[in-house]
């Protein structure tokens, strides 16, 4: 297993700000009652609730970070000060990470979801990501090994290889988490972000997004196993360096990780 890598998992809420300026929404409307007549003519249509990719609003994006120094985890989250959408910076600043140490980045539906939002709205606020978009015109071993390519493993979206790139294939994160003894999701899930942060939960969806993370990179050490990247002995040193990393911290979902853990 080569470090640095990069584990990554964002937490999006619908942009209702985006969507009223597309669609020119009446001002006397607010905006409950705005997004609640959008889904009533998503329904009328045959349509889901879940807006399309570049209409998500990024809120957290949270990251377990592994090079030679050890394990950090930490999460990029738009707290919205003074009212204000900070979603720009936080794109921005995850990105500024990717070019600042060029890890490996790894994922559990990434290719599929994460990314393409963080395409869109970093477009929508100027991202700049220089090296993240380098498909060999500046170095050229990103012509055989970049972000961008989906068969390339510098960003390792872990799902979409483990089922073969067949969309039906797919497989669950929490499913597969627990299936290899890890904890799975724990407090919430993805269809319960949007309401959690319209009561003002936004630390929970901080919190659920982290322990999202840390399931993709502890399956993502199962797989290195697996292909041979690290032996066995390895594998165990790593989940127990794992385990003491999170020993130390004193938030109280990761204790509630832990105990779900040895079970």
């Amino acid at each position: 297993m080569t470090w640095p890598v990069l584990v990554f998992d964002i937490e999006s809420i619908p942009d209702i700000a985006g969507l009223r300026a597309l669609r020119g929404a009446q001002p006397e409307l607010g905006d409950d009652e705005f997004y609640a007549q959008v889904l009533s003519e998503r329904a009328a249509n045959g349509q889901g609730d879940f807006l399309p990719h570049y209409l998500q609003r990024v809120l957290v994006i949270s990251c377990v970070f592994r090079n030679a120094e050890g394990l950090r985890i930490h999460s990029f989250v738009d707290r919205e000060p003074d009212g204000v959408s900070q979603e720009g910076k936080i794109i921005q600043t995850f990105f500024n990470t990717i070019e600042k140490h060029m890890p490996q980045l790894v994922s559990w539906n990434g290719g599929g979801f994460d990314l393409p939002v963080l395409h869109y709205r970093g477009l929508r606020h100027g991202v700049t990501a220089s090296k993240y978009w380098d498909l060999g015109e500046d170095d050229r071993e990103f012509k055989w090994n970049n972000y961008i390519s989906r068969y390339h493993m510098r960003h390792l979206d872990l799902m979409d290889l483990l089922a073969m790139y067949q969309p039906r294939a797919n497989a669950p994160l929490d499913a597969m988490a627990k299936l290899c003894g890890f904890p799975g999701k724990l407090g919430m899930d993805g269809s319960a972000v949007f309401p959690a942060y319209k009561a003002g939960q936004l630390e929970d969806i901080r919190r659920y997004c982290e322990t999202d993370v840390m399931n993709t990179y502890l399956l993502y050490c199962r797989f290195q196993q697996m292909r041979g990247g690290l032996t066995e002995a390895e594998y165990e040193r790593e989940i127990e360096h794992v385990r003491a990393c999170l020993g130390e911290l004193d938030e109280a979902h990761w204790q509630e990780y832990l105990q779900a853990w040895s079970r």
